[in-house]
């Protein structure tokens, strides 16, 4: 056996207890003698010092003011902000009522028809019944508006961000410029784009329109990025030596070698968006969000299934008509003439259904689903929510795991002293990275005790840590059982695939079925939410170990379990630390949201400044989080990047 662990140990990277790791430690426990007694005795307290924080809500409440004095007549906002808005204004409403106009049956002959063209026939199907379905929730004109603001945000999305893909591919001053953008931008939870926004535009689509487009912009140019920089280098010498320009080169060989990633990067582009326009409805979107929020804000939780299921069947359709789409790139048989039939068909469709007067859904085709799911809501409430023999009931549950884990966990971290807090980032963040890791750790972390929400920002830690404990436990086990057994991950493949493609808002609606407000439901919406990605990450990971090492483990006689632990997870160490990465900010998007369903700490802070106007402390509770957001990442980002660079 002595042969087993010794062959996973040679290409993995340090671990914990390596010299170097205790190098750092010590250096670490070094500066902490000296510098913790100063801090103690200068700042003395477990919480941040006043004397450290500085007081932006006067200057921020200035800037309000002053943006809102001029939003009517400063050159900026009449010559060019104001242009911006009435042109997302009129290209969303042109969208809106070129939709209406086309009529419910042509919207789903459509849909079905590009399906079918791109994907085949099970799924135009499944996306003309997906179309129908949100007519018979009677929740036809809120998809509408959601479609309507999707078109245009996507559209301005994959342009930007193919832009700025285009440059950062081309360029490596450009790349290098904005590689750590896009790596902050990619960790921000969704709620932190609404407020600079709602600040600039206000209240309404434009704000909604704007923010989407900066939180969908990011993957496009990743991906754009990417597949420019990975075309095949023999391709591109053959062309430059045909005597080609860069223009040529660019637009015959770069820009079709990156297909496939271009169509990732628009699958992407789409998802978040489809995210970004369901949580706009806190500024304004309308649409399918607005109702999902006055729902959840009644705690009427059928109206919000209702419009949740079709937020859910968007996104499953244009998340498969798009996969397809990158799939199916460059395969015979795709002939423009097929388009053309298809299009003839659609318009053929929609000008009979126009004539017959089949534009709105009728009112007698709609089932309301409200009322039969508040009455087992109000059964659940009854039967399950407390008093269940032996387990007890859901409402118990919420309760033990706030009194038995999120309280202490808070008070816990609220009570140790502020410098420790920063010293166990910096030990954290220098163990899996770099002194540069852990130093932009600290200083986001101190930025957050600096804007004064030290205990608020520690409570949606506490939550993110909790979250984040029973996201690894499950997602974990999963993903091992999912490696092992391929029946186990054909049965999770579907699930994951609806559960990945799902907007965070959807998640909130049966949480509060089940556990009613608080924070515990935030913290169940948010392992939810991030779950399918570890798992996922996990099964990948594993599944992809060295075959030639898992054999010689085999062929020394291991067991399942030895391999698993002294082959499979070393090596998979990486993946599993990208799906600790990945699973920390997925579940920090959640945590944040959670605000709506009280989660309380910073989420609600940004959710009041929302509601009541007051920008002030929304903005410095967005500002937190996105330092919390930055902290987190960098204390769990993977060694890749690291070992990478010593090695080059």
């Amino acid at each position: 056996m002595a042969a087993i662990t010794a062959a996973p140990r040679k290409p993995a990277p340090p671990g914990i207890l390596t010299h170097r790791a205790v190098r750092k430690l010590l250096i670490l426990a070094l500066a902490a003698a000296i510098l913790a007694p100063i801090a103690a005795t200068q700042w003395s307290g477990a919480t941040w010092p006043r004397a450290l924080t500085v007081d932006v809500s006067e200057p921020l409440g200035k800037a309000s003011d002053w943006i809102i004095d001029n939003r009517d007549t400063h050159p900026l906002f009449l010559y060019f902000l104001g242009h911006v808005s009435n042109v997302v204004v009129i290209a969303v409403r042109a969208v809106y009522l070129a939709l209406l106009a086309v009529g419910w049956a042509g919207v789903t002959a459509i849909g079905a028809l590009v399906a079918w063209r791109v994907a085949g026939v099970k799924l135009a199907a499944g996306t003309a019944a997906a179309f129908l379905a949100c007519g018979l929730l009677g929740m036809w004109v809120p998809t509408m508006q959601t479609l309507a603001l999707m078109v245009v945000a996507v559209l301005a999305s994959v342009a930007v961000g193919a832009l700025l893909g285009l440059a950062a591919g081309l360029s490596d001053r450009m790349d290098r410029v904005l590689r750590p953008v896009l790596d902050t931008m990619q960790v921000l939870p969704a709620f932190a784009y609404l407020l600079p926004v709602v600040l600039v535009f206000g209240i309404g689509v434009p704000a909604a329109v704007l923010a989407t487009v900066v939180y969908a912009a990011p993957p496009m140019a990743r991906l754009t990025s990417l597949g420019l920089r990975g075309a095949d280098k023999e391709v591109l010498e053959a062309v430059e030596s045909l005597g080609t320009t860069a223009r040529q080169r660019l637009l015959t060989a770069r820009i079709p070698l990156a297909r496939k990633e271009l169509l990732l990067g628009v699958n992407q582009t789409i998802m978040m968006a489809l995210s970004m326009a369901v949580i706009a409805s806190v500024i304004g979107a309308g649409g399918l969000g607005d109702r999902v929020y006055q729902a959840l804000a009644s705690v009427d939780v059928g109206a919000a299934l209702a419009a949740g299921i079709p937020i859910v069947l968007l996104a499953v359709v244009l998340d498969r008509v798009t996969g397809a789409a990158g799939e199916r790139l460059g395969e015979a048989g795709k002939s423009p003439v097929t388009w053309l039939y298809a299009l003839v068909v659609a318009a053929a469709v929609a000008l009979a259904g126009r004539l017959a007067g089949f534009l709105d859904w009728p009112d007698g085709w709609e089932l309301n689903i409200a009322e039969p799911v508040n009455r087992a809501v109000d059964w659940m409430t009854a039967h399950l929510y407390s008093g269940v023999p032996v387990v007890g009931g859901t409402a118990d549950w919420a309760a033990h795991f706030t009194s038995w884990v999120l309280n202490p966990l808070r008070d816990g971290l609220q009570w140790l002293p502020w410098w420790s807090v920063l010293l166990i980032v910096a030990a954290l963040a220098w163990l899996i990275g770099t002194w540069r890791t852990a130093l932009t750790a600290v200083l986001a972390m101190a930025a957050i005790g600096v804007l004064g929400v030290w205990k608020p920002s520690l409570d949606t830690l506490s939550q993110v840590l909790a979250a984040v404990a029973v996201t690894l436990v499950i997602g974990f086990a999963t993903g091992v059982a999912a490696a092992r057994s391929d029946r186990v991950e054909r049965l999770l493949r579907p699930v994951l695939d609806v559960f990945q493609t799902m907007p965070q808002f959807v998640y909130l609606i049966p949480v509060v079925a089940l556990f009613g407000v608080g924070r515990a439901p935030a913290v169940a919406a948010a392992v939810v939410y991030a779950l399918p990605a570890v798992v996922r990450i996990t099964a990948q990971g594993l599944r992809q170990v060295d075959p030639a090492a898992m054999e010689s483990a085999r062929s020394l006689g291991a067991t399942g379990g030895q391999q698993l632990r002294q082959v499979q997870l070393p090596l998979a160490r990486p993946a599993l630390l990208l799906a600790v990465n990945q699973g920390v900010v997925l579940v920090l998007a959640v945590v944040i949201i959670g605000g709506l369903v009280g989660g309380g700490a910073l989420g609600y802070q940004v959710v009041f400044g929302l509601a009541q106007g007051d920008l002030a402390t929304g903005l410095v509770a967005g500002a937190a989080i996105v330092c919390l957001g930055l902290m987190l990442d960098r204390v769990t980002q993977p060694t890749e990047r690291r070992t990478t660079k010593k090695g080059a």
